[in-house]
Formats: C-alpha cells, sequence, structure tokens
C-alpha cells in the first residue's frame, strides 16, 4: 500500500464542482478572466485531469440552461456527460432538508440547490468546489469539505 505524506485530504477525495466555476471555465473567455479566476478555472483542468470530478444533476440543468443555439446546447450537453454523475436518493433530499433547518436554526438561510449540493457531497464523502461564499456559511454549521477556491461570489 502507497502512504502519501503531507498530502492534504481534499486531494485525495471526488469533488463536486459547482456551477460558478464550471461557468468560468464553459462561459468565459480566458483573456476576460482575472488572475484569480485563471487560476480557479486551471484548477478545475487539473481536476478534470486527474478524473476526480463528479457532476450532479441539477448543476448540469443549471449549466444547460439558456443556451439558444441547438447545436451548443448538444456539444455542452455530451461535454458534461463524461462526468461521473451518481443519482440521487431521497435519502440525499432528506439530508438537504434536514441541513437547510439546521442552518436556518442558526441564522443561515440557502437555496434548496445549495442543500442539495451540501447533502450529496456530504453523504458520499466529497469535497465542494464553489465560489460561492454561501457555502462558507453553511460550512460553519454543516461538516462540509470545501475545496480550497478564494470566494468571489
Amino acid at each position: 500500500m502507497m502512504v502519501l505524506v503531507d498530502t492534504p485530504v481534499w486531494s485525495l477525495m471526488m469533488v463536486l464542482v459547482d456551477t460558478p466555476v464550471w461557468s468560468l471555465a464553459l462561459r468565459r473567455r480566458p483573456e476576460h478572466l482575472s488572475g484569480q479566476e485563471q487560476q480557479l478555472t486551471q484548477s478545475l483542468a487539473e481536476l478534470i485531469r486527474e478524473g476526480r470530478v463528479q457532476m450532479l444533476g441539477p448543476i448540469r440543468q443549471e449549466l444547460l440552461s439558456g443556451i439558444r443555439e441547438p447545436s451548443q446546447f448538444r456539444k455542452l450537453r455530451d461535454y458534461l456527460r463524461a462526468f461521473l454523475e451518481h443519482p440521487l436518493e431521497a435519502a440525499d433530499y432528506e439530508e438537504a432538508a434536514n441541513m437547510n433547518n439546521r442552518c436556518r436554526a442558526k441564522g443561515i438561510a440557502g437555496s434548496p440547490v445549495d442543500f442539495l449540493i451540501c447533502a450529496a457531497a456530504h453523504r458520499r464523502g466529497g469535497t465542494i468546489f464553489t465560489t460561492d461564499r454561501d457555502f462558507q456559511n453553511y460550512a460553519s454549521v454543516l461538516p462540509l469539505r470545501l475545496y480550497p477556491a478564494s470566494t468571489s461570489d
């Protein structure tokens, strides 16, 4: 068995990539990205090369929504199909509701999709890669692993 010394635990796990990170990489031209945004897209590219990226149905839907050209829709749909997607189960939705309730009890509000992302990542032992600062708030209450990223939203 190989032991990795001084390797952060998050670097060995699957990573659930949230919509804002995908949007930077897929919808913005590299020359229009700030240095910080370029680092985020480079991190995503590295995760893809390592085969560690996971997809979630609601994120896939957000990414595909609003694309006007059918050919662009098909191209993105086909690209996204390459990423592992675990089907959501009743327990994911139940855990999302539980997480929502726990955060609300501490004065932290969030969207149902955000809590579904939290629940799916937590139940599968994964890490969330996002620039959405709301997840920092959720992580102050919930047992979440956030992929190292600078926040911008």
